[in-house]
């Protein structure tokens, strides 16, 4: 079969629910008539009817049953100068025919039409439910004006920094955060997770989730065309598109064994009659090998396990983006991860402060938050956090200037400061001095520490504690138990920090005082020395990293932008088991394929020698082609419910 049934993401499973019916169908119908003609045919005959009538009433079926297949085969004949798998059906029904085997070319007509309109069934639903996500969100909006004031507005007109109300039971109609109110707000068509999360001022909440009890008061982060839920729906849609190595290798093959087989078919026609002068028996016999050779349950055996896959992968709030992903993730013998926010919480503290001697600790955290106020990193953030706390006034700061994977810099009041690690320092050549033991300390017990210093001596350093996860040691011996031969974390922090955290989690192998283009080598390293390499990012620091890993997977990424594009596997939750999900998935996918492509050569193997010597018959032939193709399907679907 020629078509592919579009991925069933299970962040549509809601959406499902307003897919037409099947009667609705114009190929179903169609079949369904072709099968209702051959049954009359078939019993018209004990019934008392002629021989013509009965054959009349084939030919109608035969017609009826290649209206859509026969047409879809000669189209892409014409058009890309390809025999397809139709076309090859279409010339057997035809050659059994001209026979004057009517029966048999209903039959086979019939069989093969309703195989291929349940396929386009299924692509039609899944087209219906990837476009019904949308209505996910609602398409009227209750916005407060600027005075209170309640108006009722359609999704399109809500801007950035719109005040809108989300009252029980409603769908949140773009991403935003919570100013006013407190809710359970039900996030499983984002993130997979089934526990409505609580939420309250300050807390993000995406498109797409229901409200579930109180009301909010939200300002909106984003539009409707560029918020999570719309950026799901473009990913589910790309992901449709994008084929596995496996899948692409077996339409290669399929676009030159359709021609192979209907050559074949001619020569057995030719040779058969030539030999024996029995030129009728073996036309039929030629009909019913390039019925038994048509390699239909060989072409659909890895798109139908794909797309299941992926549909099981959705459920659980992982969007794969594509076969071939599901491929590394099968393959995967190393995965790399990310420190801070995936083996850690991303929410740092600040736990302690040490200014040198003239300096207080209110000086060093205006000095350090100043520095830091414009940093997105978790670090500049739980310093920022800290200041705010405990009430220091932040100082007018100017030229600002990030140093990507190493800290900050800025000018404040004439003077320049540079906030970052103690290896940094060391390469501003800036003396750590007695600090230098702080820093041994609050690295030795796990945590970060962040040094202050202005252009010709340290100022004083922030200890900064990242917790690590509560799920992450279990999550790690589950990955080795999936068959992860080697898991190494990569950090940016220092190699004491590192240790104490991969000693924490499980993690023999770590990577520490990385930068961005660092994590990407380490990655490369991995790669040219293991061959299938995975990352698990969270931030854009981990970009470079993602990309260059054969599989790159971003951690916790509902409402990330460079996560969501960067990545070839997203975690909509911030959950570890989403990451074991993943590869279980990946592996149970390609147990599945290597089944379907064992089964699909060894019924193969059967049919074309049983009948190429006469062993069956053209509908025998038939029957088990279709059901060969019902057993592929039903086995690769298996891979939704895992």
């Amino acid at each position: 079969m020629t078509g592919t049934p579009s991925a069933d993401s299970g962040l549509a499973r809601r959406a499902l629910e307003v897919a037409k019916p099947m009667w609705e169908s114009r190929e179903v119908r169609w079949s369904a008539a072709s099968g209702i003609l051959l049954a009359i045919g078939f019993l018209a005959g004990p019934a008392g009817a002629t021989g013509s009538v009965t054959s009349g009433i084939y030919v109608v079926g035969t017609v009826v049953g290649l209206r859509f297949f026969a047409l879809e085969g000669f189209e892409v004949l014409i058009r890309h100068k390809v025999v397809g798998i139709e076309l090859l059906m279409a010339v057997a029904a035809v050659t059994a025919g001209v026979l004057g085997l009517w029966g048999e070319a209903a039959t086979l007509a019939f069989l093969y039409s309703i195989s291929e309109a349940l396929e386009e069934f299924t692509e039609d639903r899944t087209r219906n439910a990837i476009r019904a996500l949308m209505d996910l969100a609602p398409k009227r909006v209750t916005r407060l004006a600027s005075n209170g004031e309640e108006e009722i507005v359609e999704l399109d007109q809500i801007d950035v920094g719109d005040r809108f109300l989300v009252r029980p039971g409603q769908g949140v109609a773009t991403d935003g955060v919570v100013d006013e109110g407190n809710s359970a707000v039900d996030e499983s068509a984002v993130t997979g997770e089934s526990i409505p999360v609580e939420k309250g001022p300050g807390d993000q909440v995406f498109a797409g989730t229901l409200n579930a009890s109180g009301a909010l008061v939200v300002t909106a982060s984003a539009t409707s065309v560029d918020n999570t839920l719309a950026k799901i729906v473009q990913l589910v849609t790309e992901a449709q598109q994008q084929k596995g190595h496996s899948e692409r290798f077996m339409r290669r093959f399929s676009r030159r064994y359709s021609p192979a087989v209907l050559v074949a078919g001619v020569l057995v026609a030719i040779i058969g009659g030539a030999l024996t002068g029995d030129w009728e028996t073996w036309a039929v016999r030629a009909a019913t090998v390039i019925v038994a050779a048509a390699p239909c349950a060989l072409v659909i055996s890895i798109p139908v396990t794909y797309v299941a896959a992926m549909g099981s992968a959705g459920r659980r709030g992982v969007l794969i983006k594509g076969g071939v992903h599901l491929e590394e993730l099968a393959a995967m013998r190393v995965l790399a991860l990310d420190k801070t926010g995936t083996l850690t919480r991303a929410q740092p503290t600040v736990t302690e402060i040490h200014p040198v001697a003239d300096i207080d600790e209110r000086q060093l955290v205006a000095v350090a938050a100043g520095v830091e106020r414009r940093s997105e990193h978790p670090l500049a953030l739980a310093i920022s956090r800290y200041a705010h706390s405990v009430g220091v006034d932040l100082p007018e700061v100017s030229a600002f200037r990030s140093l990507v994977g190493a800290g900050a810099e800025a000018t404040i009041n004439g003077t320049d400061y540079v906030v970052g690690s103690a290896r940094l320092m060391e390469e501003r050549r800036i003396d750590l001095g007695d600090i230098s033991r702080v820093v041994e300390a609050l690295q030795a017990q796990g945590d970060t520490a962040v040094v202050i210093a202005d252009a010709e001596r340290v100022l004083g350093v922030v200890g900064i504690s990242d917790s690590v996860r509560p799920d992450a040691a279990e999550a790690m011996l589950q990955l080795r138990s999936v068959g992860i031969e080697r898991l190494v974390m990569l950090t940016g922090d220092n190699s004491r920090t590192a240790a104490a955290v991969a000693d924490q989690v499980g993690i023999n192998d770590y990577f520490a005082e990385l930068r961005p283009e660092d994590k990407s080598e380490t990655v490369a390293a991995l790669k040219l020395a293991y061959g299938h390499v995975g990352m698990v990012g969270d931030g854009i620091n981990d970009t470079p990293a993602l990309a260059a890993a054969s599989v790159g997977i971003a951690m916790g990424a509902a409402g990330s932008d460079v996560a969501l594009e960067t990545a070839d596997v997203v975690l909509m939750a911030d959950d570890l088991r989403k990451l074991v999900d993943a590869v279980e998935i990946g592996r149970r996918t390609r147990r599945v394929v290597r089944q379907n492509l064992v089964m699909s050569a060894m019924i193969l193997a059967v049919l074309v020698p049983g009948a190429l010597v006469g062993w069956f018959t053209l509908p025998v032939a038939v029957l088990a082609h279709e059901l060969s193709e019902l057993v592929v399907i039903g086995n690769g679907i298996r891979v939704a419910r895992g």
